[in-house]
């Protein structure tokens, strides 16, 4: 068989791509592109899916923009999605009896989240906003977003979002679709509140979903191109009471993970080269959240693991600046992002009745096991005694006329050594010239210990009170610093809150002169110059330790040291101390 030419099998070559092309073309066409939509110019092309990074510090890489198919040049075209857009700024708040939230659709932020049963420190008082306006402003608003990329996060909380408003029992819409512009709308809770924004392909929502309570549930999707991205709802722009003393110092970002609470200062928060940048914390979280001395905005899982970010941001205010303490929920998948959140104050028994229980937020450290049935043996108090200075009054009372009969074993202790005090420092006296490692020391032990048995004495019987005592202090001041129930609180006078300092440090005073008294009545057990000195002084610095205290630990404290001058008044006059004996000779050895 002769060979086919090169010619020839150039033309048989040219015809059978011929015909596959036009047996592809007719059979396999493929489909019109849609129609362009308004608003989206020819050609517009967005960042590939942008890849979170491990350390979550809020950097990304992305593909090239364009979108290029891999080792084929051609172009891939971008998946758009219709455009959703208000024309103008739009306020929605949200009203319950407990709360009143302020939500605007620049951003689909909040700008204010009032508590109606807590004040600030006005003149008149207002219910107090745990959102800064003045820090907002400068760092973001709570609820904006925090995203891998940069650019798209700028982007989604820049935008002018669409609300709308239902009620969720009904399913109906509140309001007559997307809340009017420039115009606060008022809506009551129970409601649904949900923003959408869409530029064609990078598409936001938010939905909100308010409750009677403390505790609303929110959902949060990020699509690009129709894929979904990693996204996380901030609080930014600081958190809580700025009346509180060293308020920026006192918010703290916290989370609970493996049964263990842990607290970050914002010292502690970002990454420690550079605080600004955030810092992820591994999850899965039981919760998570920021809080101050008194509140806190705690969110918790809702059928997702969440993870946190947290940072620090300064800002510049009439001069001064102030770091900000800023953290942020999310999940570490593409997924959409539901949680639930409680924004509220740290009371005891709320937190309690939450899933999971959020009690460990009010802090009692390890004293709890006394703290706890202290504050609901004051809250019991407080039913039949409504001013919460005099509950605390009553309360010390009953603490010392309970722990008397302690104080009665430990004067009668004292009066055994105040007794034998001139015969035991006589035989310190010989032996003063020795060394503590010298051998006869031991010799002066065992023979001020025979006198202690002689006399029938313990020596540690006149610390017992004491001994007793510590823990409730530790429980009381846990208590009267941090319970929200003294938050405000007034007393008499010039005592408005519990939970303060005194503006005029009269009850610190007062405590350090009742301490003072208390000190001068009782019977020295030691012979030791220097340590009597010691225990004069004690007065003083107790009282300068407690000029930075709340008014309620000063009340108690000073309570305390009145009820025991009046109970050593008693000791010396119906058991008097023994008149010392003579002095006792220096013997030689």
């Amino acid at each position: 068989m002769n060979e086919l030419s090169d010619q020839v099998r150039m033309i048989i070559f040219v015809i059978l791509v011929l015909l596959v092309t036009f047996v592809w073309s007719h059979f396999y066409s493929p489909p019109a592109p849609p129609a362009q939509k308004q608003g989206q110019t020819a050609g517009q092309t967005t960042p590939s899916h942008p890849v979170r990074t491990q350390s979550g510090t809020g950097t990304a890489t992305s593909a090239p923009a364009g979108g290029t198919k891999a080792g084929t040049g051609e172009a891939a075209k971008p998946r758009s999605m219709p455009v959703a857009r208000a024309s103008a700024d739009a306020i929605v708040q949200v009203e319950s009896s407990l709360y009143s939230v302020e939500l605007a659709n620049h951003g689909g932020v909040v700008r204010s989240w009032k508590l109606k049963k807590y004040f600030d420190d006005q003149k008149p008082p207002h219910p107090l906003d745990l959102v800064d306006p003045d820090a907002a402003q400068q760092l973001g608003w709570p609820f904006s977003l925090l995203l891998s990329d940069p650019k798209l996060e700028a982007q989604a909380n820049g935008a002018l979002y669409e609300i709308s408003v239902a009620h969720p029992a009904a399913g109906q819409p509140a309001g007559p679709g997307p809340a009017p512009p420039a115009a606060a709308t008022r809506f009551d809770a129970p409601v649904e509140v949900t923003f959408h924004w869409s530029d064609g392909h990078l598409d936001v929502t938010k939905k909100l979903n308010f409750r009677q309570d403390y505790e609303i549930s929110l959902e949060a999707s990020v699509m690009l191109d129709q894929e979904p991205l990693p996204v996380a709802i901030a609080w930014r722009g600081g958190f809580g009471d700025k009346a509180v003393y060293n308020a920026s110092q006192l918010v703290a970002v916290f989370y609970k993970v493996g049964g263990k609470l842990n607290l970050l200062q914002y010292k502690k928060l970002g990454v420690p080269s550079n605080q600004s940048q955030p810092l992820e914390q591994a999850g899965p979280m039981e919760y998570l959240g920021i809080e101050d001395q008194f509140f806190t905005a705690t969110f918790l899982p809702d059928g997702a693991d969440l993870v946190l970010w947290h940072w620090t941001q300064n800002q510049n205010l009439a001069g001064s600046s102030q770091p900000e303490a800023e953290m942020a929920a999310g999940s570490a998948d593409a997924a959409p992002l539901r949680t639930r959140l409680f924004v509220g104050p740290k009371d005891l028994a709320l937190l309690e009745r939450e899933k999971p229980p959020l009690d460990e937020l009010v802090n009692f450290g390890f004293t709890g096991v006394i703290a706890k049935p202290l504050l609901f043996v004051l809250q019991w108090v407080h039913r039949y005694l409504p001013n919460w200075g005099w509950t605390i009054v009553l309360l010390t009372l009953v603490i010392n006329f309970a722990m008397f009969p302690l104080k009665m074993k430990s004067w009668r202790s004292m009066q055994k050594m105040q007794k034998v005090a001139p015969e035991i420092r006589a035989i310190q006296d010989r032996y003063k010239k020795y060394s503590m490692s010298d051998p006869r020391k031991r010799k002066m032990n065992e023979e001020v210990m025979a006198i202690y048995s002689r006399e029938g004495i313990n020596p540690l019987g006149s610390c017992l009170p004491m001994v007793f005592q510590m823990p409730i202090w530790w429980a009381l001041w846990r208590v009267l610093t941090g319970a929200i129930e003294l938050r405000h609180a007034p007393w008499i006078g010039w005592i408005h809150d519990l939970s303060a300092m005194d503006p005029y440090y009269i009850l610190p005073a007062a405590m350090a002169v009742t301490m003072y008294l208390m000190t001068k009545m009782t019977p020295q057990t030691t012979v030791d110059p220097s340590q009597q000195k010691m225990t004069q002084l004690m007065p003083l610095m107790m009282a300068v330790f407690f000029f930075r205290l709340s008014s309620g630990l000063n009340l108690y404290m000073f309570t305390s040291n009145l009820v025991g001058v009046a109970q050593q008044l008693y000791l010396n006059r119906t058991q008097p101390l023994p008149a010392p004996k003579g002095k006792f000779k220096k013997k030689t050895e």
